[in-house]
């Protein structure tokens, strides 16, 4: 293989000839053979270190610091970094010591060496376009790198909700679908009272629908960055004008209502934000676990349990038992949400374990959330896919479990008051009659009021009471 000689602070190291990245990604690669998750695994956060090198070419041009021409090839490799061309060259680890720094040089030489090369030079001559001198300018990896991340997750986030809306779009058909169904609704496990299947799904939906809202809300707080801080805030090897200039045209490039912090030096290490976005997600995934246990338990059976509905089969369930089928989207569904709790608690160690002026845990924080938002969108589109879209509701043991049900005396509390209900309910559990024979045998009711009062479609709504 081919290699060019590189040298850093700690000395000279052979890279590949062919690589756009430099010694300080090789060391980082070498160094941090962690998770195994690169950064070539999430072309939002590449795209957004892009852009941010773009901003800052432009702002140290307006400054006379950088040349036209170093301007016009530096912009120039980041947007073909943008179209996805060199997503390869970023090979570190997500999870590496070092703030970010490894990230954000990586960033550097691939951008440094395009840019050799759009200038007719050879990968490695830096002293005509330096990853530090030229493409760092005016930034540290303490406000470049957390700048790039917040970028990268409102552009996620914007993907997330889009997937969860589509989420509740098919659990609001399903509602309408299955409007007419009667069931037993069910606390504590127990028989309750009367419902619809489609008022169950219809508040599956609504559920869901809220979080739209909390995720958008809590991803605008990434709005705010630190550009122009440098190391620690004080913007030490930055011009005065720098910070307006950068953000300026990072709204810009992003099309991102992106704003400049109040105070440079309380952003640097400030790491709030993301820990509200991280509960965001994990609200979410909770309540998307809750939903799919409802499921497994709706359509537990389908001979000997509750069967009200039918989840699409997609694959045999055991090895042993022939005939057996598990509801494994709603299962896997359930893991991935267990997965994303665990980020946040991950998330929740990293932001406490800031110390004075930086943050250092950034990597596996960022790490932590962009995997919580990969796989919950892979979740919910399974979800949708391949388990709501497909369900059918078993109408008659619907229906049959609310006329069986002791539940259905409930609706006789406005008529008989509370002591006479307990009291049929008591004696028709004990003797396994039914309430609505129990009521005719003690004439308590006529047959009109009583079919009246326990028609289960009266049961699902407010009602005025009819008096004895």
């Amino acid at each position: 293989m081919k290699t060019r000689q590189e040298h850093d602070l700690l000395g000279y190291k052979e890279v590949p000839a062919d690589a756009y990245y430099g010694i300080q990604t090789l060391r980082a690669v070498e160094n941090f053979d962690i998770c195994g998750v690169k950064l070539s695994f999430y072309p939002l956060f590449i795209d957004a270190l892009a852009m941010v090198k773009m901003a800052s070419a432009k702002a140290n041009n307006e400054l006379g610091l950088l040349s036209d021409e170093l301007t016009k090839v530096i912009v120039q490799a980041g947007e073909e970094v943008l179209s996805g061309e060199y997503y390869d060259q970023f090979p570190v680890d997500m999870i590496q010591g070092g703030a970010g720094t490894s990230t954000n040089m990586n960033a550097n030489e691939v951008i440094a060496n395009r840019a050799l090369e759009l200038m007719g030079f050879e990968k490695g001559e830096y002293e005509h376009c330096h990853p530090n001198n030229h493409i760092n300018l005016s930034q540290s990896t303490n406000d470049a790198y957390p700048t790039a991340i917040k970028i990268a997750l409102i552009n996620h986030n914007t993907r997330l909700v889009e997937v969860l809306k589509n989420l509740v779009e098919s659990f609001r058909a399903k509602g309408k679908e299955f409007a007419h169904v009667i069931k037993m609704g069910r606390t504590q496990l127990q028989d309750a009272v009367p419902m619809t299947l489609g008022q169950e799904f219809e508040a599956y939906a609504v559920n869901l629908e809220e979080e739209i809202a909390r995720l958008n809300q809590n991803a605008q707080l990434f709005r705010e960055v630190n550009m122009g801080a440098t190391a620690i805030g004080t913007g030490i090897n930055s011009e005065p004008e720098y910070s307006e200039k950068v953000v300026r045209h990072l709204q810009q490039i992003t099309n991102l209502d992106i704003v400049l912090a109040g105070n440079l030096i309380e952003a640097t290490p400030d790491t709030g934000s993301y820990v509200m976005y991280s509960s965001a997600l994990k609200r979410l995934a909770i309540k998307l676990s809750k939903i799919c246990n409802d499921l497994r338990l709706m359509s537990a059976g389908p001979r000997c349990g509750l069967n009200e509905i039918n989840l699409p089969k997609m694959q045999p369930g055991s090895s042993i038992m022939p005939g057996k089928v598990n509801p494994v989207i709603p299962e896997v569904v359930n893991q991935v949400a267990f997965k994303v709790i665990g980020n946040d608690l991950t998330v929740t160690f990293a932001a406490e374990a800031g110390q004075l002026q930086l943050n250092v845990m950034e990597p596996v924080l960022v790490r932590s959330i962009l995997e919580s938002m990969e796989m919950l969108e892979k979740a919910m589109d399974v979800l949708k896919d391949k388990c709501i879209t497909g369900i059918t509701a078993n109408e008659e043991v619907c229906r049959a479990m609310v006329l069986n049900s002791i539940g259905i005396v409930t609706a006789l509390n406005p008529t008989l008051g509370y002591e006479a209900s307990s009291a049929l309910a008591k004696e028709a559990l004990a003797d396994n009659r039914s309430v609505y024979d129990l009521v005719l045998e003690k004439n308590l009711l006529t047959k009109e009021m009583l079919d009246e009062l326990l028609q289960p479609e009266r049961m699902i709504k407010p009602q005025k009471f009819v008096k004895k």
